[in-house]
């Protein structure tokens, strides 16, 4: 196995959207989000029923896209919200790392590396994602406490003044210790997914390795995320165009008054109604608008939206047979699935960048890990 040929600078980032239109990769993704849409759709059910909704009115008022924070609630059903979402950013985690060792042996030269064993390798290192950024918190959470307790010392009458003043120094540094480990926290939860999935570090060493990059690499990580990013949001827009015209080729020749007409236009609008809510997806692009001092005065997302809508996903509410709305149930998963794999792939373009990112900061320490035997050719050996 030959390993890719890269120039290890800023021009590896465009390989990205590429190596990331991959089934393998943009699949790991999918799985990892339809199971966290999953919790975080009945955990959102549950919290709004326990505020006095019931199912169906839950139902007509957010459909598939339930959040409880639109509506508020007693502490209780926010906690649900909460858990659902730190949930969906674990599996995320997971699922990146899991995409970070697929690409890493890819780039080593081995393109046969099966999803299946990158989820056994995920599944052998599992608490290093999940640990270290929360090591990082509690370091950030211990200095804070540390803090409060000497500020509580400095309220004792005539000897609180000394113990502020004389170690004030020691104060200067542990906030601004506290403060660059609050930047290393969010660097981490970027970036330990690349460190576990391609060097294979547990908690201590992808914390290390995060306040490594944080010291050695802060302009780098900068530049390259300003490059990475836009680049994925492109990448995912051409992606999500093709898909739609691939949609709207379907509804051209199969709903052909010859074909399938009207029954392929009533199943259909069912479906797409459901998963592309028209008033949602508008509203949400309006406010947008309004919120946006850069868009505001030149454009109107939701004038753009309602004529995505009319072209691609013309809406003309009709009633349907007991068999037609069963097969627009069918097509309703299917939409979704389509829906799911806009936001894997983009998370996939952002993993494997991030993976060819770090591999480039190895290579500016004099560290090829491309070259490394790692531990599946080991115990190959």
């Amino acid at each position: 196995m030959e390993p890719m040929n890269l120039k290890f600078d800023f021009r590896d980032i465009f390989k990205s959207p590429r190596l990331a239109l991959s089934g393998k990769k943009i699949w790991v993704f999918i799985i990892a989000n339809l199971i966290s849409y999953l919790i975080y759709f009945i955990f959102n059910y549950i919290g709004l029923s326990l505020t006095g909704f019931s199912f169906a009115q839950i139902w007509e008022n957010q459909g598939l896209y339930p959040c409880l924070l639109i509506t508020g609630g007693p502490w209780y059903s926010l906690a649900l919200f909460w858990i659902s979402i730190l949930f969906w950013v674990y599996a995320i985690q997971l699922a990146s790392t899991a995409v970070s060792r697929i690409t890493y042996k890819q780039l080593k030269g081995d393109e046969f590396y099966s999803t299946i064993d990158s989820w056994h390798y995920v599944k052998k290192h599992w608490h290093a994602v999940i640990f270290t950024p929360v090591s990082l918190a509690l370091i950030t959470l211990l200095f804070i406490l540390i803090a409060t307790l000497f500020s509580l010392l400095g309220k004792i009458p005539f000897v609180g003044e000394f113990l502020f003043s004389i170690p004030y120094l020691l104060y200067f540094f542990g906030s601004v210790f506290t403060i660059y480990t609050g930047i290393v926290f969010f660097i981490s939860i970027i970036y330990s997914p690349s460190i576990i999935g391609t060097i294979e570090e547990d908690t201590m060493g992808s914390v290390f390795q995060s306040y490594s990059l944080a010291w050695g690499q802060p302009w780098r990580i900068i530049c390259y995320q300003t490059i990475l990013f836009p680049l994925a949001c492109f990448s995912v827009m051409i992606f999500k165009l093709i898909s739609f015209c691939g949609i709207k080729l379907i509804n051209i020749i199969m709903g052909n008054e010859l074909l399938m007409g009207s029954k392929l236009s009533a199943i259909f609008d069912v479906a797409a109604n459901t998963v592309w809510p028209q008033k949602l997806f508008t509203s949400i692009a309006e406010n947008l608008t309004s919120c946006s001092l850069f868009c505001e005065n030149t454009c109107n997302l939701g004038v753009h939206m309602n004529g995505f809508f009319d072209f691609f996903l013309p809406i003309n509410p009709t009633n349907i047979s007991g068999s037609e709305s069963v097969a627009s149930i069918i097509i309703l998963f299917f939409l979704f699935i389509i829906s799911i794999s806009f936001l894997s792939y983009f998370l996939s373009i952002l993993s494997v960048g991030e993976t060819i990112m770090f591999i480039i900061f190895r290579k500016h320490s004099d560290d090829n890990i491309l070259l490394h035997e790692d531990e599946e050719q080991f115990n190959a050996e």
